[in-house]
């Protein structure tokens, strides 16, 4: 690993934060009601937002074990995610569910329906999880800024 910088996750903490609001907010909405729909895409957006900014954070990590930024950058994500594997910053297994989270993901800009909604909602649970214990094991590899 080379010099270690280190990564500022504040802005995936708010993202995490918002993402769980959007969520508390859609289960106490009315259901089938015009809030529900808007608290539903505000839960895909907030669920699109925090994968962004988990890889952006990724990318920077990786590039101090010595990948090149563009090389990073041309990596499909799912190579990214099992890179970070490779150093330890993700597990095989949190590696298939953030998978199964980029496949969702990515049918996002297809299929803004209440199915897809439904699929993206059981994911969640384990998606802040996931995303919370990236932004912890970041954090105690990298440190913040």
């Amino acid at each position: 690993m080379n010099k270690t910088v280190p990564l500022n996750t504040d802005h995936l903490q708010r993202c995490i934060q918002t993402l769980e609001a959007a969520l508390t907010m859609y289960h106490q909405a009315e259901a089938g009601g015009i809030q529900q729909e808007v608290f539903r895409n505000a839960v895909v957006k907030g669920f699109e937002l925090v994968q962004e900014t988990s890889f952006k954070l990724l990318k920077r990590a990786l590039s101090d074990y010595g990948h090149g930024a563009r090389a990073l950058e041309s990596l499909p994500i799912k190579e990214l995610l099992r890179l970070a594997a490779t150093h330890g910053l993700l597990s095989l297994p949190e590696v298939e569910r953030w998978f199964a989270y980029r496949d969702n993901r990515n049918d996002t800009a297809h299929d803004y329906g209440q199915g897809f909604a439904e699929e993206t909602l059981v994911l969640l649970p384990d998606f802040v999880a996931d995303v919370k214990t990236l932004k912890s094991t970041l954090t105690q590899r990298f440190g913040e800024s």
